[in-house]
């Protein structure tokens, strides 16, 4: 059963459209600051995402708390650099798509790593959220729209730690944060589906 599970989730994400994982993003604005600080909150994609990284960094505690976040933000830096620069990515909507997939069962089922390597990881998806947002732009404003997005996804990030910090008080264990990691996971696909 699990390999099923697998290759349908996979199928999915493999199938994935621009118009699912990543809608509007080029919606020719001037791609200022502000408009890099309000994209991340306008899209259910993002927000999922940047909550599911702070909720996993939260759950693993300790220096994941920071090294987690910060390994996101750095690699979608990077990814966002290497658009800027005319170089193309394979997949980065299958990939985008994937992630919030795949970071939402990582909250889910409780899947522990040390630090680094959960940074590592959640800094591979980064690099294609960066990606797309470099795609984007036509070099003009390209930091002010940077430093607006990196912002607000470290703030989404914030509040996915702050969440699971609120949901720790309660006395259910891990489980609300679980749940949300399992929503997040199955948001996706369930908009994939009716979509």
């Amino acid at each position: 059963m699990p390999t099923r599970i697998f290759f349908a989730v996979f199928s999915l994400i493999a199938a994935a459209t621009a118009a699912l994982a990543h809608p509007g993003h080029a919606t020719g604005t001037d791609h200022d600051f502000m408009s890099g600080l309000l994209h991340p909150v306008t899209g259910l994609d993002h927000i999922l995402a940047m909550v599911a990284v702070g909720l996993w960094a939260a759950s693993l505690g300790g220096r994941a708390i920071v090294a987690v976040p910060a390994g996101f933000a750095t690699f979608m830096a990077v990814g966002f650099v290497i658009a800027l620069s005319g170089a193309a990515l394979p997949y980065v909507e299958p990939m985008i798509l994937g992630s919030v997939v795949v970071l939402g069962l990582m909250v889910a089922v409780a899947i522990r790593l040390p630090a680094v390597p959960a940074a590592l990881l959640v800094g591979l998806f980064a690099v294609f959220h960066g990606h797309a947002h470099g795609t984007e732009m036509d070099g003009a404003n390209a930091l002010a729209h940077g430093s607006g997005f990196l912002i607000a996804t470290i703030a989404l990030h914030a509040a996915g730690i702050g969440l699971a910090a609120a949901l720790a008080r309660l006395d259910c264990r891990d489980l609300p944060v679980r749940a949300l990691g399992a929503v997040t996971a199955f948001t996706v696909i369930l908009v994939f589906v009716a979509g």
